[in-house]
């Protein structure tokens, strides 16, 4: 029987990143601080010693410039797994993720692909304000060629790096501040899970339920997974069972698994930590609203981010961010609301 052994999602990911370097040298990683520091959120710890200066590099403070450089290795056969300390840095890089990444594989018909892991750090709730504070899930997902993963756990992490890494497309891999298992951030007790020592991957392209339910169908991703586990938990010392679906993935999105569970639930609440408006939420309620054999007892409804900056001052940013409370709230009524229908 194998060890049981609890990792963060800083480790888990680490060492996916160090299995698939022992199994093909194209892989390497670049960044801000990833050598050395093994990187602000710890996505690298461990790989300088094991693996040198050739292979896991500290860059300059230029994002267009390493993360441009990273295509240029994709399209010669590299896999760069490249670090964007925080997703809200894409505005100085976004060319070369959009018009070169994204397109490589289009542009050349099929000739010349992309196989580049982006990870980047997204997620609120430390007072760090606008220009460290989002989540711009949408941003990403709303681009073709792109895949947009984010992890809720350290089980899934693993995998799903592995995934990426194997993949030849381009994968933003994001990863939510209050997940990452550092110390100086706090981290979610549930997102620290037993993670094998084997190499293993998760697709990139499935969605996991993981509560069932059969009143009311919750959609999270990443951080507002556990929002929504919790949410479940004290819904359910009512009476009322609630489905929680963990995203995985934001593109490709998984609709026909959120299809089947609205219409087993008839009612459905998306949550996410991004902007409100055009966001992953409104995807996926109109997913659901485009379904013409859907019996719905009760009117979609998302929970997000409010489209303003994101605040420095910590008691206004926890009062617009999503939180179990919410969704509770959200949850009674709705199923109030169509008890009396």
């Amino acid at each position: 029987m194998e060890k049981k052994r609890k990792l963060t999602i800083a480790k888990a990911m680490s060492e996916a990143i160090a299995l698939e370097m022992r199994t093909s040298p194209e892989v390497l990683v670049m960044g801000e601080d990833i050598a050395k520091l093994g990187g602000v959120f710890g996505n690298t710890q461990g790989l300088l010693d094991e693996f040198g200066p050739d292979r896991v590099r500290d860059t300059p403070i230029s994002e267009t410039a390493f993360i441009g450089t990273a295509v240029g290795m994709a399209a010669a056969g590299m896999k760069p797994v490249v670090e964007l300390m925080f997703v809200d840095f894409f505005g100085v890089c976004m060319d070369a993720i959009y018009n070169l990444a994204a397109k490589q594989s289009y542009f050349s018909g099929g000739n010349v692909t992309c196989p580049m892991v982006l990870m980047t750090s997204v997620g609120g709730g430390y007072g760090d304000a606008g220009q460290h504070s989002q989540a711009l899930f949408a941003t990403f997902g709303h681009l073709p060629g792109l895949k947009v993963v984010i992890p809720s756990n350290a089980y899934d992490a693993k995998g799903m790096m592995a995934a990426a890494i194997s993949d030849p497309n381009p994968v933003v891999f994001m990863f939510h501040k209050a997940l990452q298992g550092m110390g100086w951030l706090g981290t979610v007790p549930r997102s620290i899970t037993h993670v094998p020592e084997e190499r293993y991957t998760i697709a990139l392209d499935h969605a996991h339920i993981v509560r069932e339910g059969r009143d009311i169908t919750l959609v999270g991703l990443g951080h507002t997974v556990h929002l929504a586990l919790d949410a479940a938990a004290e819904l359910e010392g009512e009476g009322i069972e609630a489905e929680v679906i963990d995203l995985r993935s934001i593109a490709p999105l998984d609709r026909e698994t959120i299809i089947r569970s609205v219409a087993k639930t008839g009612a459905l609440i998306s949550v996410d930590d991004d902007y409100h408006s055009y966001g992953v939420g409104a995807e996926i309620l109109a997913n659901v609203a485009e379904q013409d054999d859907l019996h719905l007892k009760a009117p979609l409804k998302r929970i997000s981010y409010p489209d303003i900056p994101v605040p420095f001052a910590p008691e206004m940013e926890h009062a617009v961010l999503p939180n179990a409370g919410k969704i509770v709230t959200a949850a009674r009524k709705l199923l109030k609301e169509s008890a009396h229908v």
